[in-house]
């Protein structure tokens, strides 16, 4: 524990000396530009026409960095995260110092402590991921809903705008939360096709990109509104129904990857905690027969995961 002592220490400071500098950045930056003073109340990703006018701020910028930047935002904007890019990778830089303290002081080990920060680096991204997935699937499933809602506001003779906003009064969320922004989108000057596209952007969602694609035809060549989204709910009901008896005819399957391929892992992580000297004879480059013993766990992981992926696509039926 002694000899490991240093290393921690010289990881922790590193770390703490990385979060200050990071902090001050924030607190003495320049002034946000425009996309970041209107996103509190259109959300981040819906700026992408406004943020053109900060020209001097992404002068300064790389190309890569913006695109990164720019990459972490749609991310953030489609989890429903109220995050600055910074705040997230903070985010990160803490998850990992917590995991990195967490396994040193169970196993008195730096390299487990390694592993274990390793792993937290990915937590945010993980988090983001999944919260994504849960708020598609939940808008995907009141979809259906939404347009009847909207073609019986056009049939009482509102405006598709005022359709919207009854939407966002009258569904739940993450519907009402997304349509409120559409509405508050167009009131700061966007118009409402760049309103939609934003919204499709946000959610990435097939049906929501035939329904506005639907909306936006009718305005180019006209028609009747109503009976076309009427048209469309019918078909994402049939959808939404396939797709639930697809996932539960595969949901052993799905449940199946999942444990062998997490079985290992957790069984070689409680071996670590049990008995460290044991496991660590794995990560030793001594020859064995034509390559180092390191190799063995690198050649397991990777054929894991490539199980993993290949029971994920048998399981993942498109509709």
């Amino acid at each position: 524990m002694l000899e490991s002592l240093p290393l921690l220490l010289m990881v922790l400071s590193g770390m703490a000396t990385f979060g200050v500098c990071l902090g001050i950045y924030t607190l003495l930056g320049a002034e946000a530009d425009v996309g970041e003073r209107i996103g509190s109340y259109v959300g981040p990703l819906s700026l992408d026409d406004a943020s053109q006018y900060s020209q001097r701020d992404r002068r300064r910028q790389p190309a890569v960095a913006r695109s990164f930047s720019a990459s972490i935002a749609q991310e953030l904007a489609r989890a429903d995260l109220r995050l600055t890019v910074s705040e997230f990778l903070f985010l990160h830089l803490v998850a990992a110092l917590a995991c990195f303290a967490l396994g040193f002081a169970l196993s008195r080990q730096a390299a487990i402590g390694f592993v274990f920060g390793v792993v937290g680096l990915f937590l945010p991204r993980i988090y983001v991921g999944r919260r994504q997935h849960q708020r598609i699937n939940a808008f995907n499933s009141q979809l259906a809903d939404t347009m009847m809602l909207v073609g019986n506001s056009l049939r009482s003779g509102y405006s598709l705008l005022q359709s919207f906003e009854v939407t966002s009064r009258e569904a739940s969320p993450p519907t009402s939360e997304e349509f409120a922004r559409v509405v508050r989108e167009v009131g700061l000057g966007l118009s409402p096709e760049q309103a939609l596209m934003n919204l499709v952007r946000r959610l990435d969602s097939e049906d929501l990109e035939m329904m506005v694609t639907a909306i936006n035809v009718q305005h180019e060549v006209g028609g009747n509104l109503a009976r076309i989204l009427d048209s469309i709910s019918g078909t994402i009901r049939q959808r939404v129904r396939v797709k639930g008896e697809i996932r539960t005819l595969t949901s052993q399957q799905r449940l199946t990857g999942y444990i062998i391929s997490l079985l290992p892992v957790v069984v070689g992580g409680l071996l670590f905690l049990v008995n460290p000297s044991y496991m660590m004879r794995l990560f030793s480059f001594k020859q064995v027969i034509c390559m180092p013993v390191i190799a063995l766990p690198i050649i397991a992981g990777v054929l894991m995961l490539i199980g993993f992926l290949v029971i994920r696509k048998l399981a993942d039926i498109e509709v």
